[in-house]
Parts: C-alpha cells; sequence; structure tokens
C-alpha cells in the first residue's frame, strides 16, 4: 500500500478497512500511535504504527504505554460516577459536604458537578501567572489545600471554562475524601485491576520498560506570546482571568515537562498525567456502556446522566464569549460531549480527547469503544479535527453498521 504506514496488530474479520484507514492517517506522523476498537465487548481492532523510531525509545507495539494528557480526566470522571452508583458520593451535593475545607471563600455551594463540568472558577493552582512549577506540582497536599483556600474567579455554576490540571485535583480530592485513597489508588482497585487494564495514574516501576515518551512537533508558545493572544480577546494582562489563564498554561507546560521524567509519571496528575494504552482505553470504554468478558462498570442510567450536556446553557466568564474555533465545548458530568471539532463518533458519544491527539470515546448506540493513542503531539484542537482521526473514524463507524 502505497501512502500509508506500516502497522502491526491485529483486526476482525470485517474490520480490514479500519486497519487501512489507520496506515494512510499515521502515513505523515512522526511519532508512534495505537488504535483500538471494541464493538459490543468484543476487542475487533487492535493495531500500532510504529513511526519513527526516537533515540532512546523503545520498541513500539500495541503493549507500548505512553501518557494519555486530558484523556486521564475521564478515567477519573469514572471514578466519580462508581462511587456516586454505589451512593457514597452525590453529584449534585455541595463539595464541602465531603471536603469541609473548601468551603471558603464564596465557594460553599459549589457542587461535585461544578467540578466534573469545569464551571468551578478555579482554572490554575494559583493568581501568579507563571503559575505552580515542578517540583510543586507534584506535592498533592499543597496542591488541594490551596485550591480549597482560593476565590474562584466567577460564581462557581454560572459560567464555564476549562481547568486543565485543576480539574484533576479537584475532582480527586472529592473521590480521596469519599473512598479513603487516592484516586489512583482507587483507579487501579476499582477499575483497572477488575478488567485487566493498562492504565494508571501514578506509573508503577515495574511498568517504566514499556514507556515511550512524547514529543512536540511545534514549539510551546512563549509566555509572552500567550499574553498576548490574552490581550486579543479583551483580557488586560492585570485581569485576574488573565493571570489564571497564563498560570493554567503556565503549569500544563511544566506538568508535560514532569511526564518526562520517572518522578513524574510516579506522581498522581489526575488532570492530565494518565499512563496507558489504545487497547485498554477500548476497553474501559466498552465496560462503561456494556459487558466485557462479564464485567460491566457502570449503569445505563449513569451513563445516560453522564452524557448528558451540563454547560450548553453556559458562557466562558466575561470577557470571553463564544468559545473556540471549533466549535464550543461541550461536557456532560465529567465527559465530553460531540461537537465541530471533536465529532467522535457522532450524537451520543462521549468521552475525552488529550492533548496531542489521543482519544478515548464510546457511543452506546452502535456498541462502539474507541481508544487512540499517539506521541507525535500535533492536533491543533482550535483547527478543528486532528486529521489523523477522520479515515479510521469513517471506517470504524462504516464496519460496525455493517456488522450490526
Amino acid at each position: 500500500m502505497t501512502g500509508a504506514a506500516a502497522v502491526s496488530g491485529r483486526v476482525a474479520p470485517g474490520w480490514e478497512a479500519v486497519r487501512d484507514a489507520f496506515a494512510r492517517g499515521q502515513a505523515d506522523d512522526p511519532g508512534a500511535a495505537q488504535l483500538a476498537v471494541h464493538h459490543h465487548g468484543r476487542l475487533v481492532v487492535d493495531l500500532a504504527s510504529a513511526g519513527v523510531r526516537r533515540a532512546g525509545a523503545p520498541p513500539y507495539g500495541t503493549d507500548s504505554l505512553g501518557v494519555l494528557m486530558s484523556v486521564t480526566k475521564g478515567m477519573v470522571a469514572v471514578c466519580a460516577h462508581l462511587l456516586s452508583e454505589r451512593g457514597a458520593l452525590d453529584l449534585d451535593a455541595p463539595v464541602a459536604r465531603y471536603w469541609p475545607e473548601f468551603a471558603t471563600a464564596g465557594k460553599g455551594a459549589t457542587t461535585v458537578a461544578d467540578l466534573l463540568t469545569h464551571r468551578a472558577g478555579l482554572p490554575a493552582f494559583t493568581s501568579g501567572p507563571a503559575g505552580v512549577g515542578l517540583p510543586g506540582l507534584l506535592d498533592w497536599n499543597s496542591r488541594v489545600r490551596e485550591l480549597a483556600a482560593m476565590r474562584p474567579l466567577w460564581i462557581p455554576g454560572s459560567a464555564f471554562l476549562y481547568h486543565s490540571l485543576t480539574y484533576g485535583h479537584l475532582a480527586g480530592e472529592v473521590v480521596r475524601r469519599v473512598a479513603g485513597v487516592s484516586v489512583g489508588a482507587f483507579l487501579a482497585a476499582e477499575v483497572a485491576g477488575p478488567l485487566g487494564l493498562d492504565l494508571w495514574i501514578g506509573l508503577p516501576l515495574e511498568e517504566e520498560h514499556r514507556f515511550v515518551p512524547q514529543f512536540s512537533v511545534r514549539p510551546e508558545p512563549t509566555a509572552e506570546q500567550i499574553r498576548g493572544f490574552l490581550a486579543g480577546l479583551g483580557l488586560s494582562p492585570a485581569d485576574p482571568l488573565s493571570l489564571a489563564l497564563r498560570a493554567s498554561a503556565a503549569e500544563l507546560a511544566a506538568a508535560t515537562e514532569g511526564l518526562s521524567t520517572r518522578q513524574g509519571r510516579a506522581a498522581e496528575l489526575p488532570g492530565a498525567g494518565g499512563i496507558g494504552n489504545a487497547r485498554s482505553l477500548s476497553r474501559l470504554y466498552a465496560a462503561l456502556i456494556g459487558t466485557v468478558d462479564g464485567l460491566r462498570l457502570l449503569s445505563p442510567r449513569t451513563v445516560d446522566r453522564a452524557r448528558t450536556s451540563r454547560n450548553e446553557h453556559l458562557a466562558p466568564p466575561p470577557p470571553l464569549g463564544g468559545g473556540d474555533g471549533s466549535g464550543r465545548s461541550r461536557f456532560g458530568l465529567g465527559f465530553e460531549l460531540p461537537r465541530p471539532g471533536l465529532p467522535m463518533l457522532g450524537e451520543g458519544s462521549f468521552g475525552h480527547a488529550g492533548a496531542g491527539g489521543r482519544l478515548g470515546m464510546a457511543r452506546p448506540e452502535s456498541g462502539l469503544a474507541v481508544g487512540y493513542t499517539c506521541t507525535a503531539m500535533s492536533w491543533e484542537p482550535a483547527a478543528g479535527p486532528d486529521p489523523r482521526w477522520a479515515d479510521w473514524t469513517e471506517a470504524v463507524v462504516t464496519a460496525a453498521s455493517a456488522a450490526g
């Protein structure tokens, strides 16, 4: 096949077109990637494209592990919904019911749902534009203590704006308070362990040999460029929202740097620091919408609640207005929902994308669950869907329709 990457792995009969589409999509990608698909609980696609092997990186295949970035947020949401389904956590209750210290500085009425839908008004760990750097980002107790003391930038629930890293600590601390263990430990014991998933928030040392690092295909924006971009949106440099968004960008850059180290991968960064592979992401989402080897994680009622939009009646805080260039982000309870820049598997889908192009998602109506991982961070969300997704997404939907 010309104009296609070399691909390893397997596909079930009737799904061969997905392999070909994945190979075409990876043809110009300098990195490695994985694609896995479950259909009605059965693994039907499990593929890897090795790309150009980078110096020092281990061989790449379907068992390799990589950083998942914000796909991790969906993993955290699963933990919250499990606790809710068990009656231990009321997602509409005030956060302070479970985390009393959080009630300060105007946050007494903030609900757990506000945390899961980016409505809490706490998009950064500090109000200083430089943000919290390393190693401070890896200090869980300090970060949640500071979040509990902070005053939100808007009345919680009245507006929404993406919480790049703080989402994980906010929702993760609620999980910790309710379950009595960290969100990474809860995921390991209650989700990954029973399903046999290679997914972690806090990578064990014994799995390090399987880890393949990520890399960016373009320079990261400078602090001055970010400041100028925000000024173009009407935010003066001294505006508290400008300060917070610059802090958030700096913190995300520091977290990405930290994930290139053993210390960073061992720490729990549940907003962006999950480690895993596509097969395990696909299996996780398959177990949310149906039975996988006799196990199902969430009931249909819980899934429907999780994928019901919670923010379409809200706008970003002033002076921000219409969202990003690829369409307003849509969120259910902890999961992203389809939009023009993230079409997923069509309306009814839910899941979460991650910086650079990772994706985990499912659509109950078609019985599809998909995981996609990559090492080259090349997706530009404001420009629309990642070009690497297009062919295989269409092929997956077509194959599922033919399979019934």
